[in-house]
């Protein structure tokens, strides 16, 4: 009888417990409640008009979701720009569909200066802001990047994931359309995603 090699052995009940611990994080994943890509945290917001909204905005109806800022100088009005014209090309085909521009500088981005601002684009794109820390909620929920950052004159700009996520009636996320996709790509990525 041969003697076996202890570190074999050792090999062997590593990779046996490494298994086993796979095995265990993919259970503990499959019965998790909260599926991968659902916005879990709740929050209380207002929108442009002054009317409270929650984490149920997200459910029922699909919905285009951008998070920015009214003091950005291209990024966010040529976004909402894209947005509005994507709607309206659209049509009665994107009529279920709703649209909201987040502020991430709620601190500067009220209600009055929201609505301002997005009914310039459109009437389909609803405004959305409130305290800094249940808006920081939504940033988190959705793991979007949102930082400001002092500028030369004093004051500050934001820095900001700057695509667009494109959240189904389940209120899972469905996809992102990068800034800067191409005008018939990003409709066909619409049509083929949330109608």
């Amino acid at each position: 009888m041969t003697a076996r090699n202890p570190f074999v052995l050792a090999g062997v009940g590593l990779a046996t417990i490494f298994v086993a611990f796979l095995f265990g994080v993919m259970v503990w994943t499959a019965a998790d409640s909260r599926r991968p890509g659902t916005f879990a945290t709740t929050f209380s917001l207002v929108d442009d008009r002054g009317q409270p909204v929650d984490q149920s905005l997200f459910k029922g109806s699909p919905s285009i979701v951008y998070f920015g800022y009214t003091h950005c100088p291209e990024v966010c009005p040529t976004t909402l720009f894209e947005m509005a014209l994507w709607l309206k090309q659209l049509g009665p085909e994107a009529d279920g569909v709703r649209a909201y521009f987040f502020s991430i500088d709620p601190e500067r981005d009220t209600p009055d200066v929201m609505h301002s601002y997005v009914t310039a684009f459109t009437d389909r794109i609803t405004g959305i802001t409130g305290k800094p820390d249940e808006m920081k909620k939504v940033v988190d929920g959705w793991m979007v990047h949102a930082s400001r950052l002092p500028s030369d004159d004093g004051n500050y700009h934001m820095s900001h994931t700057t695509s667009l996520l494109l959240i189904g009636a389940d209120g899972r996320l469905k996809g992102l359309l990068p800034y800067g996709m191409g005008h018939d790509e990003a409709l066909e990525k619409i049509r083929s995603t949330l109608l």
